[in-house]
């Protein structure tokens, strides 16, 4: 199967709920609608064969007018082929139905995700912190703070090319 040809069935199969089909780095991509991500990913894993969850993150795009997105990374052993996928998520509490009960591996990428993105999985069985503190009011890899300190008089912009 080409990248096409799974690109051909996936858009057949879920119309409207995949929007973009692309290849980049030799991988197709395809962007899903959120409330399609378990039906995609239970077709893909039992009528396509992609039966190992390789990677599940979060991504912060603040300027986007989606600003989450959760990238899944499929693998299908048998004839080798590799499909990502991503959901874009909006609003101050991103929310995304969990993909646990089709990939048990995503149990623990999930809530990594929600620890530094605050992503939220819906339905999944222990959505808890699992890398920071529990107390941590705040998720560490949005860009919702500045990179530099705007106050700083001591640094001269004219050495970093600015």
């Amino acid at each position: 199967m080409t990248h096409n040809e799974l690109a051909g069935i996936l858009k057949d199969k879920f119309g409207a709920n995949v929007s973009e089909v692309s290849e980049s780095f030799g991988m197709p991509e395809v962007h899903v609608e959120p409330s399609a991500i378990v039906k995609l990913a239970q077709f893909l894993k039992d009528e396509l064969g992609f039966i190992f969850l390789t990677d599940l993150c979060g991504v912060h795009f603040p300027e986007s007018d989606k600003p989450f997105s959760v990238v899944y990374h499929f693998h299908n052993l048998e004839k080798n082929l590799r499909l990502k996928v991503k959901a874009h998520l909006s609003g101050p509490e991103p929310t995304i139905d969990t993909l646990s009960e089709v990939f048990s591996a995503a149990n623990w990428m999930e809530r990594e995700t929600f620890d530094f993105y605050g992503i939220h999985f819906t339905g999944h069985p222990k959505l808890i912190r699992i890398l920071n503190v529990e107390y941590l009011d705040y998720f560490p890899l949005r860009k919702e703070y500045p990179l530099e300190d705007p106050t700083r008089e001591d640094k001269d912009d004219r050495y970093f090319g600015r």
